[in-house]
């Protein structure tokens, strides 16, 4: 095992795709993420654990036939000194029910032979208080354990006549039975003894080491709650746990199996620990280089920056997360004017903002939009960072107009709603920064959409969340078939007063810059909210038309080879992925 886990030690840790962890220890803290190949090799080692293949058989064990005979002894004693019931026998297993070759002194076992299960009794909610003796439900098996966090306790005379068999003192093994949680097992691991309530299942084990019991019953649980999985509400019934089939080793086997298990667990903890320690300094690696790109101030020191990342672009950018920390970076630079050259034969942003200016005044004069109130100028303790030569900073208000959705009765509700016509935009629509029309998009009539009065979109228009998740924002882009739409009331349209615009502030409004503003202004904590209010007074960096067009179609081309190293790291990720799969394929066959 030792060698299988040596050998294949970059496909364990190199299938990063998160997924839960299949437990830590013996398998019974499932908390927190693992990457795959680590979790599939956790499954592994259980796997051959309850085939026999983790540890040699040692001939001198005693049999577990042996370890049957004295627990049938064992039963029948208990049933005539009435201590427990005699049961039903249970059915003869079957092939079909035998899926692999037992090593010698193996049996094969079903559940009910050799445990008791304890059905937990049906207290009442009245009876609950927050002191008392502890009352297990099925919320309170979390992780491989029992919680007490929100555990319900009642009065020691509601527990004074109830059997002892109810009980669950430390140690002990209990399974959820439904509900969201259904099949998970805890141990009981505090000093305190509990009651269980119903729908939880106590296992008590004849002379069997509980701890190895465990992993049998992981994967069998999984298999029968597969079965039941039809149901709306996933359940276990006490006939399907006492048919539990598993191989049983000798006694001094289990032991040996734990302590294997044991060890080799601990061994994946510390990879685990490894690559998070390995993952947490790359990141920070990264971090590091990349503010050095937005945090120089001379030409000379960005470009000895960029060619430092640049030298080791292989191994800096490895992970989705320094990918995404890499595009954010690009669009920084981009919005700082260090990522395409000025050109001092461009027009400069003052001319640009005076076009503004005077086509707000056209706009104001012919009564199309309404005056604003004067903003506030912009100092340098004002700005987040300095521009190049050429660049100007300005407010939100001064280059744009804001509209809500429309609030009148006019407003469409749920009887509007038709199959086509105009199309009706929600929070849900907005994907990837683009207003789309693919996801199961709302439409009104052309007659409805022509009694509102505000909310209506054109091309290029930007549209922008209040509530929730405030600042998402999207663009609307007009297509030959959908040339408008219009917004609910928890939205609002930015229109630019000039349209060539509209591509450089897409990018702005992606960058750290613009969400900063937006975090400052959001108040709320049920639920955040900004009112448009204050988006007039947003700050926003203004390179000519001609840097904007150098800009976007730089940033294009680099985000789309952000694009392209996503699209490498998962084929490569994948293909760790299936190859752990395979491997585990392959030990156990």
């Amino acid at each position: 095992m030792m060698d299988l886990i040596s050998e294949h030690i970059a496909t364990w840790t190199g299938a990063r795709i998160a997924k839960p962890n299949g437990g830590r220890g013996r398998g019974r803290g499932a908390n927190g993420k693992s990457p795959y190949g680590i979790k599939k090799l956790r499954e592994l080692i259980l796997e051959l654990a309850v085939r026999g293949k983790l540890v040699p058989q040692d001939p001198n064990d005693e049999p577990a036939s042996v370890l049957l005979e004295k627990i049938a002894k064992e039963k029948a004693r208990l049933i005539k000194e009435g201590k427990i019931k005699k049961q039903k026998k249970l059915p003869e297993i079957t092939e079909e029910e035998k899926p692999f070759e037992l090593p010698d002194g193996w049996e094969w076992v079903k559940l009910g032979e050799v445990s008791e299960f304890v059905n937990g009794f049906a207290f009442k909610s009245s009876d609950f208080s927050d002191a008392g003796i502890g009352i297990v439900k099925i919320g309170d098996i979390q992780n491989g354990e029992i919680t007490t966090a929100s555990m319900s306790r009642v009065n020691e005379q509601v527990v004074a006549s109830l059997d002892d068999t109810l009980k669950v003192t430390k140690g002990e093994m209990l399974i959820a039975m439904s509900g969201a949680t259904t099949g998970k097992l805890g141990f009981n691991k505090t000093d305190e003894v509990f009651f269980i309530n119903q729908r939880v299942g106590k296992i008590a084990p004849y002379f069997l080491f509980l701890d190895y019991l465990f992993y049998p019953l992981t994967t069998k649980i999984a298999e029968n709650l597969a079965k039941s999985m039809g149901s709306a509400i996933p359940n276990l019934s006490t006939v399907q746990i006492k048919n539990i089939v598993f191989a049983l080793p000798p006694l001094a086997e289990q032991h040996r199996i734990v302590a294997k298990v044991d060890e080799l667990m601990a061994l994946c903890d510390k990879l685990e620990q490894q690559q998070t320690d390995s993952n947490e300094t790359h990141q920070t690696l990264v971090q590091t280089l990349l503010a050095t790109l937005t945090t120089v101030a001379d030409p000379a020191e960005f470009t000895l920056s960029w060619q430092r990342i640049a030298a080791h672009f292989d191994t800096l950018f490895t992970t989705e997360e320094s990918i995404d920390q890499l595009k954010q970076t690009i669009l920084q630079l981009a919005v700082m004017g260090k990522l395409a050259p000025q050109d001092p034969n461009d027009e400069p942003a003052s001319t640009l903002l005076e076009k503004i200016a005077t086509e707000k005044a056209r706009l104001i004069k012919e009564g199309k939009i309404k005056k604003q109130k004067h903003l506030p100028g912009i100092g340098v303790d004002d700005t987040p960072f300095g521009l190049p030569t050429g660049w100007e900073w300005t407010r939100l208000g001064d280059i744009a107009t804001f509209e809500n959705g429309d609030r009148s009765k006019r407003y469409p509700n749920n009887s509007d709603h038709e199959l086509s016509g105009v199309p009706f935009f929600g929070a849900k629509d907005m994907v990837d920064g683009i207003l789309r029309f693919d996801n199961g998009l709302r439409f009104i009539s052309q007659g409805k959409f022509n009694e509102l009065s505000n909310g209506k979109l054109i091309d290029m228009d930007f549209v922008m969340l209040l509530r929730g998740t405030v600042g998402k924002m999207a663009i609307f882009r007009a297509t030959p078939e959908f040339s408008t739409g219009f917004i609910n009331a928890q939205m609002l349209i930015v229109r630019m007063l000039k349209t060539d615009f509209c591509d450089f502030f897409n990018l702005y409004r992606e960058s750290n810059f613009f969400n900063k503003q937006v975090g400052d202004k959001t108040t709320g904590t049920a639920i955040r909210q900004m009112p448009a209010s204050v988006l007039l007074e947003f700050l926003v960096p203004v390179p000519s038309l001609n840097e904007q067009g150098r800009i976007v179609t730089k940033v294009d081309e680099l985000l789309a080879l952000c694009d392209t190293l996503k699209e490498r790291l998962h084929d490569a990720q994948t293909t760790q992925v299936q190859l752990a799969d395979v491997i585990v394929e392959q030990a156990v066959a």
